[in-house]
């Protein structure tokens, strides 16, 4: 029996796509339906895109399209992950020697990208968020999907994020068997807190001692019936003050309606800290076929370090995860912290379909992939980022 793919634009999906009535078909339809009737920039105001919506034999995927959008987040801009994001961590976490010597290679090479309409893209499976999850599909489904959309965008890249070979295969195998490319994209960690016991002793011990924080600095936990609507404006602050001001502009800027969605329809379960009544640290998750992940993290940054912001919401989600017996996704960042705590590096990679593609579109992204493999890849192993 063939595969059935069927490709909706937002205002027709609204109308005709058959939301499952299953865990993953009333979430997808909840977190969906508004970015359909309103557009990307609802949920992420740094993100410009056209939206679309692939039914695969009925489980529904979101699809974003670009055409040379270079300044949004990462989520919907090759160029932004690849060349503008890189440029800043090369100077963030590299001896300054060898970032001076790096830095023009990465402006050279993203010239020469956008000369090549690197940013015109499909994206599969994109919910613009740091780590995409995906839904239950076989091989024979992600191979229909990527031939439909060769057939029906055939002047786009066809890009697959957030792959890796421990949660992925299928994908991973659909994108190599149509002659596309691997390209190395972050190093992520992966904790299984199914598990019993939970990782070593060490381990364990810095759990216990992550966990006593709270109580020690006067905080106490809120779950998802103590955070209300009069949070939300801080709780995008929070968001902001680690993942925009912090770390990266080119990271997903979270508005109020997407923290409202979470509250009032669970597109993502919050957690957080009060001390005093005031908010101080919050989490927002989501889970996919026993895997759990964060897109959404933030604390007082301006707070004394010593009161372990970090530690507490870290040790708040390993639990979580555990309680739920999910492997946790805890995407990049951080590595040493996450090590020590048991989660395992895990290569992740965009997958790339662009056979379709003159050579000149299809050169860019080759020389990319030689020059991550090349450089980037040991850099990432050397410096554990």
């Amino acid at each position: 029996m063939s595969v059935q793919v069927r490709l909706y634009e937002a205002d027709e999906a609204l109308r005709r796509v058959s939301w499952p009535d299953s865990a993953y078909g009333r979430y997808a339809r909840a977190y969906l339906t508004p970015l359909l009737a309103h557009g990307s920039a609802h949920y992420v105001r740094n993100v410009r895109t056209r939206l679309l919506v692939a039914e695969v034999d009925g489980i529904p995927l979101p699809l974003t399209v670009n055409e040379a959008e270079y300044d949004n987040a990462y989520v919907c801009s090759p160029y932004t992950h690849y060349i503008r994001y890189a440029r800043q961590e090369l100077h963030a976490y590299v001896n300054r020697p060898l970032a001076a010597v790096l830095s023009p290679v990465l402006g050279g090479v993203g010239a020469l990208l956008r000369l090549s309409g690197f940013d015109r893209v499909v994206q599969v499976n994109n919910w613009l968020l740091s780590t995409n999850l995906y839904p239950r599909l076989s091989l024979r489904q992600h191979a229909a999907l990527l031939d439909v959309l060769r057939q029906t965008m055939p002047k786009h890249a066809i890009v697959c994020r957030s792959l890796t070979a421990a949660l992925n295969p299928d994908a991973i195998r659909a994108v190599r068997d149509s002659g596309g490319l691997l390209v190395p994209s972050r190093q992520v960690y992966l904790l299984r807190t199914d598990r019993e016991p939970l990782a070593d002793a060490k381990a364990r011990w810095l759990l216990k001692r992550d966990g006593a924080l709270a109580a020690a600095h006067g905080y106490e936990p809120a779950g998802p019936g103590e955070l209300t609507a009069a949070d939300i404006p801080r709780i995008v602050e929070l968001y902001e003050l680690l993942y925009l001001d912090k770390y990266s502009h080119c990271n997903p800027a979270f508005t109020p309606a997407m923290i409202a969605a979470a509250l009032q329809d669970g597109i993502l379960e919050l957690h957080g800290y009060r001390r005093e009544g005031r908010l101080d640290a919050v989490l927002g998750f989501y889970e996919r076929n026993s895997v759990m992940t964060t897109p959404l993290f933030g604390y007082d940054t301006q707070l004394p370090r010593e009161l372990g912001l970090y530690r507490m919401l870290s040790e708040r989600l390993i639990r979580l995860a555990q309680a739920r017996g999910c492997l946790l996704h805890e995407s990049s960042g951080a590595a040493q912290f996450k090590r020590n705590r048991g989660a395992v590096a895990e290569l992740e990679y965009t997958g790339l379909c662009a056979a379709h593609l003159p050579l000149g579109r299809r050169l860019g992204w080759r020389a990319l992939e030689r020059l991550l493999g090349g450089i980037g890849v040991p850099l990432l192993r050397k410096y554990k980022l």
